[in-house]
């Protein structure tokens, strides 16, 4: 009988759990799903949560913002106070009702209680000031509470004339230590200064708290404030101030309900609390964050509370969703993964007819081999040639039949040095594959240089064939590329001579400059010197022409020294690596605008600044201040006699403009405007160096931009720029 075959048990194993190995892939599939989609979720809950944190700090920051801003508007309010005393050497209260008045405070800062002026005095001048006061009809002026102290700060003048406000005259301020150490600190520094939270003496029961502070704005005599702290004290006259409500201040400036903060005010180490807000509610808030910052001399810290979570981060919720759909992807992707196990058998399929495929192609390739019309070549291991097609044949100069079996490096005349691998089909790149030039030795002709291209045959390892190479004769090209390379290095060094001739003449330049500056100012100061010695020595001695002439001598020396430094300064633009940054030109312009004000207050409220809001550029902040510092300047300058003046800046298109109504200039001159002490106008009527826009061409020119400008006589003046790197961002 024949020998019955038995399956070996472990085959019968393996054949039992095939059907099981898609259902076990398709299983771990859903595992890895489920634990990716849960993952995804605590991602997104922790980014949302992040997200909403960072947008009430946000919030916290503008509401903070908004607190600083307000208080500058109690400092303007104080600063037309101090206008006042500049105009009238001392203003009587008729007057300074007429003010405040007209500014409406009521109306525009229902939280103000007034605009005030405190007297400072001496004790010993007190009767002296009653009875001025007195006999002056301005009734009877009883200080109190008098504790006989040195020094008093009178109330004299408190706006409107409420009952409230009218019981707080001949208070004296400095009988509360708080307030006396705010206008001590205001008088010594010549700064607005802020109090502490104190009672207001005012307090008329209409307001939720009595608590309120007091901004002071020093009064000096003269038109400017002195330079040292013993100077300010020396010539105070009073102070200027604001009092305010706290509750009803917070409450104009945040009057969201639902905001939770608190107001500390911790100059003094020990915070003391200023104003406190807080929602009744059963449930912690989801954040907190707690803002610092100067006000006036003092520093507060604002501590900021959010709603609770479902609240402040209302998206949270909506993840609950997203977790849902994702875990019915995950099943959904489980059931796909489980159809895919049972393709397995047709998916086997298709490697064999891939398989197929792939020798069709091999055929294919045999052939394109036979006919390329480039040189291809075929090798073993070993590197010897196993076929060529005949471009091959064409380049080396033998015919393909005879190539066969010959070694692959024999057809080349190496230079000395060269070391061929041992097998170059296996090494070069990540790919295999590997380029180089060499020599070959043509039959029958001058050698050439061709190019190689080794790349190894994926499957040809164990096999007759395992590379393919390539040949391309590149002799004219690298003749090319070595005559390219001989100019290069002959530009090169005509580049490096022209670069150190370049350098030397700056370097020469500039100690020039710096000589030239130095040998002049010793003649300058020498004739300034004896000019002074002249007048002051034997100035009786000569007539009113003779020191009239020493005089032109002296203003002549001090206008060159002048030129000289401007001279030095516009040298110094050009020199000096950029610091590129993105500048706020918006703000910077205010900043500038606000110096030319307080520079010439007489012109302050005469000049209308008109200035877009959001101007962004990228260069160096100090240049681009300097720019700004001179064409601004400009304007102002050139303004000076117009009633109704008005500057602009602005941008349109690529360009920014600044643009005034002032004494303008003919157009007929423009191309002198941008040289160095050019000057349109007469000294006697605008002073100048002329200077100014040669150092701001140089500014633009730095950062890669033109500037132009349009004028008429008597209509005003502009001047258009741009800034390279201004546009690029701006794209």
């Amino acid at each position: 009988m024949p020998k019955s075959t038995r399956e070996n048990p472990a085959d019968a194993i393996r054949r039992r759990l095939r059907p099981l190995r898609g259902q076990v892939w398709a299983l771990g599939v859903l595992v890895a799903s489920l634990t990716l989609v849960v993952v995804l979720w605590k991602m997104a809950y922790d980014r949302e949560l992040r997200t909403s944190e960072e947008t009430f700090i946000s919030q916290t920051q503008d509401a903070a913002d908004l607190l600083r801003q307000r208080m500058v508007n109690f400092e303007l309010v104080a600063g037309g106070g101090i206008s006042l005393f500049a105009s009238v050497a001392r203003p009587t209260p008729d007057q300074w009702f007429g003010y405040v008045d007209g500014m409406e405070l009521h109306r525009r800062f229902p939280s103000v209680a007034g605009l005030g002026f405190t007297g400072y005095l001496r004790q010993s001048r007190l009767d002296e000031l009653q009875e001025e006061w007195h006999q002056a009809g301005w009734g009877d002026l009883k200080v109190r509470p008098n504790l006989g102290g040195d020094r008093l700060a009178v109330v004299l003048y408190l706006e409107p004339r409420t009952p409230e406000n009218l019981a707080v005259i001949g208070f004296d301020m400095f009988s509360d230590p708080v307030r006396r150490q705010a206008m001590e600190q205001a008088m010594s520094s010549g700064e607005p200064t802020l109090s502490g939270p104190v009672p207001l003496v005012q307090g008329d029961g209409q307001h939720s708290s009595d608590t309120g502070l007091l901004l002071y704005r020093p009064v000096y005599r003269g038109p400017e404030a002195p330079a040292t702290p013993e100077a300010r004290r020396e010539s105070i006259l009073g102070w200027v101030y604001v009092p305010f409500w706290v509750e009803d201040f917070v409450s104009e400036v945040l009057p969201e309900r639902d905001l939770s903060f608190t107001i500390d005010d911790i100059t003094d180490g020990a915070p003391e609390r200023i104003f406190s807000r807080r929602p009744e509610s059963a449930k912690p808030p989801a954040f907190s964050n707690a803002v610092e910052f100067e006000n006036y001399g003092r520093r507060w810290r604002v501590q900021f509370e959010s709603a609770p979570l479902a609240k402040a981060a209302p998206r949270l919720s909506s993840l609950q969703s997203i977790l849902s759909l994702g875990l019915l992807a995950s099943l959904l992707m489980y059931a796909i993964a489980w159809m895919l196990a049972r393709t397995e058998a047709r998916a086997q399929s298709i490697a064999r007819r891939l398989t197929e495929e792939y020798r069709h192609s091999e055929e294919r390739f045999r052939t394109a081999m036979e006919y390329s019309a480039i040189g291809k070549a075929l090798m073993d291991a070993r590197g010897t040639i196993v076929q060529a097609n005949p471009a091959f044949g064409a380049i080396v100069g033998v015919e393909p039949d005879q190539l066969e079996g010959r070694p692959f490096d024999d057809l080349f005349e190496d230079p000395p040095g060269y070391r061929q691998t041992s097998d170059p089909v296996r090494t070069g790149d990540g790919d295999g594959v590997r380029r180089e030039t060499r020599r070959l030795h043509r039959q029958g002709g001058e050698p050439r240089h061709v190019q190689l291209t080794y790349a190894p045959i994926p499957g040809g390892e164990g096999t007759a064939v395992s590379g393919l190479v390539q040949i391309e004769d590149v002799t004219d090209r690298l003749r090319a590329e070595a005559r390219v390379r001989a100019l290069n290095r002959t530009l090169e060094a005509r580049v490096a001579l022209r670069t150190r001739e370049l350098s030397q003449s700056n370097e020469e330049l500039e100690a020039f400059a710096y000589s030239v500056s130095h040998d002049l100012r010793a003649p300058l100061r020498a004739i300034d010197g004896f000019s002074r010695v002249l007048v002051e020595r034997y100035g009786d001695a000569m007539d009113e022409s003779g020191r009239d002439y020493l005089g032109r001598v002296r203003s002549a020396a001090g206008r060159m020294g002048e030129l000289i430094d401007a001279l030095l300064k516009m040298s110094r633009v050009g020199r000096g690596a950029l610091k590129t940054e993105a500048v706020d030109l918006s703000r910077m312009a205010r900043e500038i605008i606000d110096d030319l004000r307080a520079g010439d207050p007489e012109r302050a409220d005469r000049v209308e600044v008109v200035i877009e809001p959001g101007l962004q550029a990228s260069g160096d902040a100090a240049l681009l201040r300097n720019l700004l510092v001179n064409l601004l300047g400009n304007a102002w300058k050139f303004t000076r006699d117009r009633d109704s003046a008005r500057i602009e800046l602005g941008r349109e298109g690529d360009e920014f403009f600044v643009r005034d109504n002032g004494a303008g200039f003919p157009q007929d001159y423009v191309g002198k405007l941008f040289r160095p002490f050019q000057r349109l106008h007469a000294q006697s009527e605008f002073d100048g160096h002329g200077i100014g826009l040669a150092s701001a061409k140089r500014v633009v020119q730095r950062h890669g931009g033109v500037i132009r400008a349009e004028g008429s006589a008597g209509e005003g003046a502009s001047f258009h720029f741009t800034l390279a790197t201004a546009s690029d961002e701006a794209d």
